[in-house]
């Protein structure tokens, strides 16, 4: 890695895109989602800097900004955190805080705040060693991954011994498997044709076009209405036919027993999973609802913290792990997430879609390929077809498969232009639409 300088500031824009008018991302519990960004920027004197966002639906954003904007001393006129050693002290001064983890501890708020910093350091050094994330990861030694992770509250079920032996387990076939992420790109599914706000004919023409478009798994939303849902399986199970999986995603919306009935009901139709059945932190619950009916359980959007993961895997509450690239602290937590879903053989399926959190997590899920599980088989990144725009190293999709990222860094680095228009409450975008929008109050 480069020889360090010091940064010299942290900037953070609150960025808010206008999603809700087509009503893109909505589902049953978030009907009118504006997908936004808490956007940081890590400045270096001699460059390049570190990009890192936290994602959310808008209001609060200003609330997630403003977090952001309390971890400055951790960072501006310090070394610049771009060798291993540094990346993983960032990660544990952060979340070791004595008193910001009184607003957690580990969750909420001062979590992904401490999330969006570390990524975008770990943007600075990939983007300084000339390499994407992913691969700059998959080419650290099992002894410097480990290193990495914070072992704290999980060593009844995963230790740094143990740890080790997977990474090691998975190193004499990096090279092969590097080679054919490059060569084939890593398995996708789409969300797209599933918001809660398309129609029918809209829901059966965007299933059609991801089947064209070489996609084998598609995800609908439920939970709000169970005649509803029914028939927009029905439809959709229909355009896809009967090879192409289709998941299924609550959001939180049911409680327990509300969830095994529902999902009882919509078994015929041969859902993938159920998502989010219930509340992301209720543990016993998910394993109550996965014993409950016929369908796998995913979750992990939500969840908060790398010892919820640990909890869900201990109770065999889950078949698929949703890791997201911005809900926990950044990259090192997401490790250790990786570390123990292979520990207990777990797919990782990770959450995307929202403002950059495809090409985020892309090199998340593709680093566990090389170097952690060794496996792609039952595993697919989600994708949504928006907002890759604003992005000056969008995610690359070809026939259903993302491309490995070839750019140095995160690929969290947004277009000026974007930056400025999208700005709230000030941006043009934001001035035009007047002032209740400009306020960020519900309609």
């Amino acid at each position: 890695m480069a020889v360090t300088d010091i940064v010299t500031g942290l900037e953070v824009h609150d960025v808010r895109f206008p999603t809700s008018d087509q009503l893109h991302g909505s589902d049953a519990m978030h009907p009118d989602p504006d997908y936004s960004a808490a956007y940081v920027v890590l400045r270096t004197a001699d460059g390049p800097d570190g990009h890192g966002l936290c994602f959310t639906l808008g209001r609060g954003n200003d609330v997630m900004a403003a977090a952001i904007r309390a971890l400055a001393p951790y960072v501006v006129g310090r070394p610049a955190p771009d060798t291993v050693g540094r990346l993983g002290a960032l990660h544990r001064a952060l979340t070791h805080d004595s008193q910001l983890r009184w607003l957690g501890p580990e969750k909420g708020v001062a979590q992904m705040a401490a999330g969006a910093v570390v990524n975008a350091a770990w943007d600075l050094a990939a983007r300084r060693a000339g390499r994407p994330v992913w691969e700059l990861l998959a080419g650290l030694s099992p002894e410097e991954l480990v290193g990495l992770v914070d072992f704290r509250y999980l060593t009844d079920a995963l230790t740094p011994t143990e740890a080790l032996d997977l990474l090691r387990a998975a190193e004499p076939g990096r090279a092969g498997r590097t080679a054919r992420l490059k060569a084939e790109g890593y398995p996708a599914y789409t969300t797209s044709p599933g918001w809660l706000g398309h129609d029918d004919a809209t829901l059966v023409r965007l299933a059609e076009a991801a089947v064209a478009d070489g996609f084998g798994q598609i995800k609908l939303k439920v939970g709000a209405d169970l005649d509803d849902d029914l028939r927009r399986l029905r439809l959709a199970r229909d355009a896809v036919g009967p090879d192409v999986r289709i998941a299924v995603d609550a959001n939180q919306r049911w409680d327990v027993a509300e969830a095994v009935r529902w999902m009882t009901a919509l078994a015929p139709y041969a859902p993938h999973w159920i998502e989010e059945p219930t509340s992301p932190d209720d543990v016993l619950g998910h394993a109550a609802v996965r014993a409950g009916q016929p369908v796998k359980v995913a979750t992990g959007e939500h969840v908060a913290n790398r010892v919820v993961f640990k909890q869900l895997l201990q109770a065999g509450a889950v078949d698929f792990v949703q890791l997201d690239a911005v809900r926990v602290a950044g990259v090192n937590d997401n490790l250790a997430i990786l570390l123990l879903a292979a520990k207990y053989g777990v797919p990782v399926c990770p959450h995307a879609g929202g403002v950059g959190l495809c090409e985020l997590v892309q090199h998340l899920a593709m680093f566990d390929y090389v170097a952690v599980s060794g496996s792609w088989e039952d595993r697919v990144i989600e994708y949504v077809d928006h907002l890759h725009e604003h992005f000056a190293d969008p995610v690359v999709l070809a026939r259903g498969r993302y491309r490995a990222p070839v750019a140095p860094g995160f690929s969290a680095r947004m277009k000026p232009a974007s930056l400025a228009a999208y700005r709230f409450p000030d941006g043009p975008v934001w001035r035009a639409r007047g002032p209740r929008r400009e306020a960020g109050v519900p309609a």
